[in-house]
């Protein structure tokens, strides 16, 4: 069975801090890591009212070092409103404090409005634009030194610490076949280009010192609850924070409503239901159900599964089902799997 891994933004719930929300990530990094789950990223967003994992550097070493063993990243840091040097400075960092665990998924977009992009870029030079020169500086840094070289990042030079491209377009995949990097795409908020960004990363691959062959990771939203209903109902929230954020109007998780369809009109109802389109919700017999479809229809080598739910009671309850479910589909592919005396040579 492939992997399961976990994104999280760190989500503020109402009426709930920033510290609150930090505090949830830790525990359920904690228990992501006994579940058995492959690695916990965190994302960059900026100006949310409702995500607190905007100092993304600094959340990873916070989860990082309150776990053992679970491989620790982003997912992703959004390069154009850094400095790559002070990026490779930062992962290099955090790779010295945690060998073997720390990975740096990059973005191209802002991860915010126009407004706040400018407020962190200033003067605007650094844009998408320049976001492949950007990933190749990057990768050079965590290099080992030449001799004379005059820019080194201290920590992080000789590191190779693990870099992935993000992308909810087609842009990023393309240029990830090229670089022969793993390549992880959103569509848990962007499914639209999913299975052509797939396809271009899978026949360009180029191989590279860094990986032999492609590694597609998707996102998906997966609500588990203990009846269909209940899990439909913990969606919500995703539903109205989708809303409020194209209303212009971001605030911190709502609570689960009863009657989405007296919230939004048929228009949002619509546009967040074609956004939201990978998204399996429900008990975790209709979860596994939606998952084996899942799998089957797009066949990634792993999945990262997101779940914005307001309780974190409720939000930890999703993340150990789905375990569970991986577990039992782990047990049946290996009961479906022909013994050895049944393998041809």
């Amino acid at each position: 069975m492939i992997p399961f891994s976990v994104l999280d933004l760190s989500p503020i719930p109402q009426g709930a801090t920033a510290a609150i929300a930090l505090s949830n990530s830790l525990d359920l990094a904690r228990r992501a890591e006994a579940w058995g789950y492959k690695r916990y990223w965190l994302a960059e967003h900026h100006n949310m009212p409702g995500i607190a994992s905007a100092a993304t550097s600094v959340v990873i070493g916070y989860i990082a070092g309150g776990t053992k063993t679970i491989r620790v990243g982003s997912g992703g840091i959004m390069l154009p409103n850094h400095s790559p040097l002070v990026i490779a400075e930062q992962f290099g960092t955090l790779a010295s404090l945690y060998p073997g665990r720390i990975e740096l998924g990059l973005g191209r977009a802002p991860g915010t409005d126009m407004a706040a992009a400018h407020a962190l870029r200033r003067d605007m030079v650094s844009t998408a634009d320049s976001f492949p020169q950007d990933v190749e500086e990057l990768l050079a840094y965590f290099e080992p030194a030449s001799p004379g070289q005059r820019i080194q990042a201290v920590p992080g030079a000789g590191l190779r610490v693990p870099i992935w491209l993000l992308g909810s377009s087609l842009f990023s995949a393309q240029l990830a076949a090229a670089l022969g990097l793993p390549f992880a795409f959103a569509s848990h908020f962007a499914p639209a280009d999913m299975m052509d960004a797939l396809h271009l990363y899978r026949t360009r691959f180029q191989p590279s010192e860094r990986l032999d062959r492609p590694y597609a990771m998707l996102g998906l939203n997966v609500i588990v609850a203990e009846t269909d209903a209940q899990a439909r109902r913990q969606f919500t929230s995703l539903q109205q924070s989708f809303t409020k954020l194209r209303r212009g109007m971001p605030g911190q998780v709502p609570p689960p409503i009863d009657d989405i369809d007296a919230f939004w009109s048929p228009a949002e109802k619509a546009s967040a239901s074609l956004t939201l389109l990978c998204s399996v919700v429900g008990s975790p017999e209709t979860v596994e159900r939606g998952l084996v479809n899942f799998i089957n229809a797009t066949r990634p080598d792993e999945i990262i599964a997101a779940a914005h739910i307001h309780d974190h009671a409720a939000r930890l309850r999703s993340f150990e089902y789905l375990s569970q479910i991986r577990a039992t589909l782990s047990d049946s592919q290996a009961a479906e799997a022909p013994s050895p005396s049944h393998v041809s040579g």
